[in-house]
């Protein structure tokens, strides 16, 4: 087993007070909180209210990561944040956060790798950590997806929520951390999961607005098929790189799309169900924000403690998937 540089010591969410029930959903879509349930996995989801913006709930959530972790903003060398909805196009989310932190001494940029996004986020934290050009770096995975989501659509309406995750980063005492990493992407499978409308390709128009193309478009079938076989070969890689075995894993948190991949991930990598985190039933899918919100879920249910083997495994719009394999 390799000897881990960069670990986590403190992590917080935030998400919005507002709840969003599969009954609601009944109300303005030919739909029912049955046909949901036994598809998604999903019971409700946080919604942003009108006016509440991403900066603070990713503010709330990294001040509760520096909290746990004993730093402060001035301590920050670097902060990340993988989104694909921030407040505004131009400058980053990653910029705006820094600001509102007071986090001065902070080099900030976002990252685009949708749902894989905070296992993407991490992963360049550890690179920095090793190479010298940081010692405590804030990685937040932070979504307001209810703006780029067509609540007059079925098919996506019902799978998104909003929501931010944040951790902090530091070297590793020599044990815990970071055991093993995989990454990978293949943009060919982009149009499967895309937003059609809004930038250079399609700028934004009246037309575009009233053919609603600002809006994600999924086709559900092939994702799924491809999310199943891409998550598969990042459990695969990340236990192989870890040097261990399945049995060895205390918890597998994958990203919080659809209980249906949820447990063909498990399943693959014969980890039982009463290993496998699942929050997708209180959330949604969080995209970026998923991860973090279903490791502080687990801490709180005990279900992650000191020195537990944790497998994080998530899958993106771009493609992209990721795996880690984490000692806590």
């Amino acid at each position: 087993m390799q000897r881990p540089v960069a670990q986590i010591d403190g992590l917080g969410i935030a998400v919005p007070d507002r709840v969003v029930t599969n009954a609601d959903f009944e109300k303005t879509l030919d739909t029912t909180d049955q046909w949901i349930v036994e598809r998604t996995g999903i019971r409700e989801r946080r919604i942003a209210a009108p006016g509440e913006m991403l900066t603070p709930l990713a503010v709330a959530a990294s001040e509760r990561a520096m909290a746990q972790a004993g730093v402060t903003a001035a301590d920050l060398d670097v902060i990340i944040v993988a989104t694909v909805s921030g407040d505004r196009r131009m400058p980053s989310q990653a910029c705006d956060l820094q600001a509102a932190l007071g986090a001065a001494n902070a080099a900030a940029f976002d990252l685009g790798a949708a749902c894989s996004g905070f296992v993407y986020g991490v992963s360049v934290a550890e690179g920095m950590i090793a190479t010298g050009q940081g010692r405590t770096i804030l990685v937040v995975g932070a979504e307001r997806l209810s703006t780029i989501t067509d609540f007059e659509d079925r098919s996506t309406a019902i799978l998104f929520g909003d929501g931010a995750g944040a951790a902090i980063l530091r070297p590793s005492d020599g044990r815990r951390g970071i055991l093993s990493m995989f990454l990978k992407s293949d943009g060919r499978l982009a149009p499967l999961l895309h937003i059609p409308g809004g930038g250079n390709l399609e700028p934004p128009s009246e037309q575009m607005i009233r053919d609603r193309r600002q809006f994600m478009k999924m086709a559900g079938r092939e994702v799924f098929k491809a999310a199943v076989l891409a998550m598969a070969e990042a459990t695969d890689e990340a236990i192989r790189r870890a040097g261990i075995s399945p049995d060895d894993i205390d918890l597998l948190v994958p990203h919080q799309a659809n209980v249906r991949i949820i447990e063909a991930t498990a399943k693959h990598a014969e980890i039982p169900m009463s290993k496998v985190m699942v929050s997708v039933d209180r959330y949604g899918n969080t995209s970026s924000a998923s991860i973090p919100l279903a490791i502080d879920q687990a801490v709180a249910e005990g279900r992650i403690r000191r020195d537990s083997l944790v497998l994080l495994v998530a899958f993106g719009a771009g493609f992209t998937w990721g795996s880690m394999v984490v000692r806590w």
